[in-house]
């Protein structure tokens, strides 16, 4: 079957006069007289295409007249020009075949708004709606853009394994993967008889492995999922999400920062041109005022802060915070927020946290007390990008490794990184659906993924 003609090419290129064949699934059916209007979209674009089905068509009364919602539709017909308010063109139908009826009496999306929450007990069918439609759209231009993005700043992609034995952040939140029967894990050694001899989980982080092929590449990414073993059952959550990692050899926390914010202003940059029909609707009904802050982001330098700075400006707050703040504490996301959206009034960036509540692989500033590392906070969000300059001096990582509890032999490979030819580099991670999050103001990240997985759900 070939494939026909897009809504949004016959909305955006197609003349007036052209005979047009199009595929979809209705929206609404309308009744007036000797004529029925359908309202028919194919997902390409957030507006539906109209077409005037007349009472002479075969079909009419046995068909036509019987359309209701989500019933998917092959048309053919003329493109007019359209007396109506709100679009150029709509098609005059000469056939209209009906590919697959959608009961009315059971068919969960009618004519009315549902809730988020409702939807996602259908996530089977709720792509089909205008907002979870829109956010798809978002996303696949905004994956598009990652990649646009580093190949134009000469970075080489490199796949990362979804199934590794390196927990890169250190806090034990794997998913194991196994071959074994519970009963056969017996023993000083449980894995040693497993699939790969070992324990392996999914990845928490391609970021270590990234950082092999930094050392060898220069400039290199990896974009993939990511899954975390957390029972968190928030809207800020997700067991399985996918995470951005560009690694960066011969660079410092400096030039770190300077190309994260070069990334996320080329991404919503990307986002207001390519997908400005769809903006405009969350702006309109999901976040007031998104294309205005998007266009501040894209327009505006980040404010710089230590973390230093950023404690004193919280502890200074005129408000209370659920969580205190003090020096030596990681920043809640309520700090975060706080800072880019009453002191800053623009993202900001968060540098050289303290060395215990970071990760073992962040390198030792000066002062032996903290590390240069770095966060990028966003209004609505607080964190959407995590980055440091890693160790690359061997003494010190190594007694940051051995001080973490991190078995010496396993991570062998990542200290002989800092044996042959070690290098300064630096590296951040961008969670995608935070950024989707960021982009179209959708206030639960389970509504910007195709298919959430959180605990206890894992639907379709």
């Amino acid at each position: 079957m070939a494939a026909m003609t897009r809504i949004v090419d016959i909305l955006r290129q197609q003349p007036v006069g052209s005979v047009v064949e199009v595929n979809g699934w209705l929206r609404t059916r309308r009744d007036s007289g000797s004529l029925a209007f359908l309202e028919l979209n194919d997902g390409s674009c957030l507006a539906n295409l109209q077409v005037l089905a007349e009472e002479g068509l075969a079909n009419y009364e046995t068909e036509v007249k019987k359309l209701s919602t989500g019933c998917s539709l092959r048309v053919r017909g003329t493109l007019v020009a359209s007396p109506a308010k709100g679009q150029a063109v709509e098609v005059r139908a000469e056939a209209v075949e009906v590919i697959g009826w959608a009961d009315p009496e059971t068919y969960p999306l009618q004519k009315k708004r549902h809730s988020f929450e409702f939807l996602r007990a259908i996530a089977h069918l709720r792509p089909r709606t205008n907002a979870l439609g829109a956010v798809a759209r978002v996303r696949s231009a905004l994956c598009f853009a990652i990649h646009r993005f580093f190949h134009e700043q000469g970075f080489i992609q490199v796949q990362t394994p979804v199934i590794t034995t390196s927990d890169c952040e250190g806090a034990g939140e794997m998913f194991t993967v196994t071959t074994l029967e519970p009963g056969q894990m017996q023993g000083a050694d449980p894995f040693a008889a497993d699939f790969f001899g070992r324990r392996a989980g999914l990845t928490v982080s391609g970021q270590l492995q990234a950082e092999i092929f930094a050392l060898s590449h220069g400039r290199v990414y990896t974009f993939g999922p990511t899954f975390r073993a957390e029972n968190s059952n928030t809207s800020r959550h997700l067991a399985e999400f996918w995470m951005l990692e560009p690694e960066m050899a011969f660079c410092d926390l400096g030039g770190d920062m300077a190309m994260a914010e070069t990334m996320i202003k080329a991404l919503v940059a990307a986002a207001l041109t390519e997908c400005a029909e769809d903006l405009a609707l969350f702006d309109q009904h999901v976040a007031k005022g998104l294309i205005d802050r998007l266009t501040q982001v894209r327009d505006r330098p980040f404010v710089h802060l230590t973390y230093t700075e950023a404690v004193t400006e919280l502890a200074h707050a005129r408000r209370d915070f659920a969580f205190p703040v003090r020096w030596g504490v990681d920043l809640q996301a309520e700090h975060e927020r706080y800072l880019c959206e009453d002191v800053a009034q623009a993202p900001v960036i968060v540098t050289n946290y303290p060395e215990a509540i970071k990760p073992f692989y962040m390198r030792l500033d000066d002062d032996g007390r903290t590390v240069a590392a770095m966060d990028i906070l966003v209004a609505g969000i607080g964190e959407l990008v995590g980055g440091s300059q890693r160790e690359e001096r061997y003494e010190v990582l190594a007694a940051r490794m051995a001080a973490a509890g991190l078995d010496m032999e396993q991570y062998g490979w990542y200290l002989d990184l800092r044996r042959f030819g070690s290098v300064p580099h630096a590296g951040f991670g961008l969670g995608f659906e935070r950024l989707v999050q960021f982009v179209t103001g959708m206030q639960n990240i389970r509504d910007v993924i195709p298919f959430p997985r959180t605990p206890g759900s894992a639907p379709c």
